[in-house]
C-alpha cells in the first residue's frame, strides 16, 4: 500500500511548526508527519528527512509545505528531485504546485508527440522535429523546478543580506545591537530586524496574506511584540515617504 510522508522543518525553536502540519493535513489526512528543527540551506544532515529517503518506497508520496521545506540550495534540491522521481516517488510542494512531480510528468507527457518515421524525407523530418519539441519541454520544466529551488534560497540570501543592513543602519543610528540598551537609544537586535522582514512580507497589513496569529507563528514572536513592531515598520515607512 503507497503511503504519504508530511514533512515539516522549521529553523528555530522559537518558530512554529503548526502552520505547516496543518497545511499538509488539510489536503492529506492520512499523511505520516515527520517533524524537525534545522537550519542550513542543505537536506543532507536532517535526521527526519533523511528517515523518510530511506525509507520511501516506488509509489509513495512526500508532501512540503513549500519547496523551502526541501531544500534551499537550488542544485541539490533540483538534484534530489529528480532522483526521486526516476525512483517512482510523487513530490507535493502546497505551496508550488506547478513543480509536483505529477505537473512535471504531464508536462512532459503533452510534449510527447511520439511519430514514427515512414521512411522519407519529410517523415525523418518529422520524427526530428517531433523529438527536438520533447527535450525543449523537457528542459523547460527542469528549469522552473531549478527556478523554484533557486528561489527559495535567494529568498533566505536577501533575508540575511537586509538584516545585515538593519544592523549597520542600527549602528549608524546609535541604536543598540543586543546587550542593554542604554537611555534614550532604541534596542535593536537581529531578531527584530529578521521579524520586521517577515511582517512586511506577510503581514495583511503591508500587502500580504496571513494574519496576525499567522504571522506571529511565523516570525515567532507575541501579539504585543507584533502590534510594536508593526507600529515601528509603520513609522520607518512614514518617515521614507513609503506610506501616508
Amino acid at each position: 500500500m503507497c503511503k504519504v510522508y508530511g514533512y515539516c522543518r522549521i529553523s528555530t525553536a522559537k518558530q512554529s511548526i503548526e502552520r505547516q502540519i496543518r497545511n499538509i493535513l488539510a489536503i492529506y489526512p492520512e499523511a505520516d508527519i515527520r517533524k524537525e528543527i534545522y537550519t542550513g540551506t542543505k537536506y543532507q544532515g536532517r535526521a527526519e528527512l533523511q528517515k523518510i529517503l530511506k525509507t520511501v518506497r516506488k509509489g509513495d508520496t512526500i508532501v512540503f509545505d513549500s519547496v523551502s521545506r526541501m531544500a534551499r540550495n537550488a542544485a541539490d534540491g533540483t538534484a534530489l528531485y529528480f532522483d526521486l522521481y526516476d525512483r517512482g516517488i510523487s513530490l507535493v510542494f502546497i505551496k508550488e504546485r506547478h513543480i509536483d512531480t505529477e505537473s512535471y510528468k504531464k508536462a512532459l507527457e503533452s510534449a510527447g508527440i511520439q511519430i514514427e518515421s515512414d521512411g522519407t524525407a519529410e517523415g525523418e523530418l518529422v520524427n526530428d522535429i517531433s523529438k527536438a519539441i520533447t527535450k525543449f519541454m523537457k528542459a523547460k520544466a527542469s528549469a522552473d523546478i531549478y527556478k523554484a529551488f533557486e528561489q527559495a534560497q535567494k529568498e533566505v540570501d536577501d533575508l540575511h543580506e537586509r538584516t545585515k543592513e538593519g544592523i549597520e543602519t542600527a549602528r549608524r543610528n546609535g541604536k543598540v545591537i543586543g546587550g542593554s540598551a542604554t537611555k534614550g537609544k532604541k534596542k535593536v537586535t537581529k531578531k527584530s530586524i529578521e521579524a520586521k522582514e517577515v511582517i512586511k512580507k506577510h503581514s495583511k497589513s503591508f500587502g500580504g496574506t496571513l494574519g496576525n496569529s499567522d504571522v506571529m507563528k511565523l516570525a515567532g514572536i507575541t501579539e504585543p511584540t507584533l502590534l510594536k513592531y508593526k507600529k515601528e515598520i509603520r513609522e520607518e515607512l512614514i518617515s521614507n515617504g513609503m506610506m501616508e
